[in-house]
């Protein structure tokens, strides 16, 4: 295996999990992953554990605070960003603890660019999507404050390999001009690939370390997330289709990692692990590459998050997850 296989583990999950304790979460993640951990978020616990709080309080210089319709940027910081901040603090407490003495990659993740211009109310009640001036304020704001979050991670964690993953699942709706207005009788006007490519790089940038995109929606832009710098894209395999097997190939070809979500994720009964993972050999096989190459280019997750399963069914998941990527090890073909 190439030295690829050192920065990432060969199975990890996606981010949320059930329930609101930070420390029993903490605690599933590093007893089922030993070698690519994640710091797990509990959307459970109310507005600011969810994903767009939880990557608003990391946000430099810009503020929101809850309405009724969602996260609406603010003057000042209010009871919500803080509260963010403060639960993002709970959750690495105990990512720390349970990583005393840890080596190898572990994964972080923050909401990206577009999908967080598509949520993020301006004072109006329209997205900042739809004002090009304030997403590249968001662009910039993100940039500082996940520069600033993985600074604090290597000082909790000094022996990880941290990688960064970006949860874009609106990036598809952003590129077609599918994101609707307040009204929701309008849409916004699908924006520039250039421009989304470019937002997209920046933020990459900010970290030394791979980085990883992902989106649980269908048509996931493989080949723009190449360009911006994306060593990795993390997707629901059950949402292929035949359109997506080509710049698949390619990203493979091209170093790509894919972390390919087999397992489901709300409650259901798992098949066997080789099950799980027989479609990415189907897959392999059709595309015509090496299945010698399959468990260096595969990390294997669930379909999307687990904030939605029963706390029995994420840590089956994930223990699933765990048990396939080696059954992909031993048996590629």
């Amino acid at each position: 295996m190439g030295d690829d296989t050192k920065l990432f583990g060969s199975a990890t999950g996606v981010g949320s999990l059930p329930g609101g304790d930070a420390r029993e979460a903490a605690k599933t993640v590093t007893g089922s992953f030993e070698d690519f951990p994640f710091l797990a978020e509990l959307p459970a616990r109310g507005p600011g554990a969810d994903m767009i709080g939880r990557t608003v309080g990391m946000l430099v210089d810009l503020y929101a605070h809850v309405e009724p319709s969602g996260w609406r940027i603010s003057d000042r910081p209010g009871r919500d960003t803080k509260r963010a901040r403060s639960w993002l603090g709970e959750d690495l407490d105990a990512l720390e603890e349970f990583t005393q003495g840890y080596e190898g990659p572990l994964k972080v993740q923050a909401v990206g660019p577009w999908t967080l211009a598509a949520a993020l109310e301006l004072r109006g009640g329209e997205a900042a999507l739809g004002d090009a001036g304030a997403c590249r304020d968001l662009v910039g704001s993100l940039a500082e404050g996940l520069h600033g979050h993985l600074a604090e991670l290597r000082k909790r964690i000094p022996g990880a390999e941290l990688v960064l993953q970006l949860d874009e699942p609106s990036l598809t709706a952003v590129l077609r001009g599918h994101v609707r207005t307040a009204s929701g009788y309008r849409t916004y006007r699908a924006v520039d690939r250039q421009v989304v490519e470019s937002a997209l790089r920046e933020v990459v940038a900010v970290h030394d370390g791979p980085v990883v995109v992902h989106s649980c929606a269908p048509d996931v832009p493989f080949a723009l997330l190449r360009r911006a710098g994306a060593a990795g894209v993390s997707f629901d395999f059950s949402l292929l289709t035949e359109r997506d097997e080509e710049p698949i190939g390619e990203a493979v070809e091209a170093g790509t990692k894919l972390f390919a979500g087999v397992v489901p994720s709300t409650d259901t009964a798992l098949s066997d692990p080789g099950g799980s993972v027989m479609g990415v050999r189907t897959l392999w096989r059709r595309l015509g590459l090496n299945p010698g190459t399959l468990a260096e280019s595969v990390v294997v997750t669930p379909t999307c998050g687990l904030a939605g399963a029963s706390p029995a069914y994420a840590r089956a998941a994930l223990a699933h997850c765990a048990r396939a990527a080696r059954s992909l090890a031993d048996n590629p073909e």
